[in-house]
């Protein structure tokens, strides 16, 4: 498999697990608001309410660079190497998942080739082929 490919993969994981956890955060702070307004009672609204708003807070500074990542990843931009491999050595902390993406970011970011991909106008061109002189 190339590494043109396997930056698309690497785009599209950092994506999905950013969703992921975008939507496991406004799942919780639905669920505790509800159970909040079920209960009727204004203190344990208040109380689920301001828990279920931090954590979608939490989930959302989590995921928010992992998606910006993978979008900049796709289009080769050089910031978005850097950042994905930022938001790459945090995920490594969340086992076993976010461990594995880690690793593979690391590994597929970190070799020259990759670094060439993301140069100016290098991204077009395959490493074989040399670069034109005008």
């Amino acid at each position: 498999m190339t590494k043109e490919k396997h930056i698309t993969i690497l785009a599209i994981l950092h994506i999905a697990r950013g969703a992921l956890l975008l939507i496991i955060g406004l799942l919780g702070f639905v669920l505790l608001s509800g159970i909040g307004l079920i209960s009727q009672d204004p203190t344990a609204l208040g109380v689920l309410g301001l828990i279920g708003t931090v954590a979608i807070m939490f989930f959302g500074v989590i995921a928010l660079p992992s998606v910006i990542a993978g979008i900049g990843l796709l289009k080769h931009q050089e910031w978005a190497r850097i950042l994905t491999l930022v938001v790459g050595f945090l995920s490594l902390l969340d086992i076993p998942i976010g461990t594995a993406l880690g690793v593979y970011t690391i590994v597929i970011l970190m070799d020259d080739e990759a670094r060439r991909l993301f140069l100016p106008d290098l991204h077009t061109r395959s490493a074989t082929t040399p670069p034109q002189t005008p």
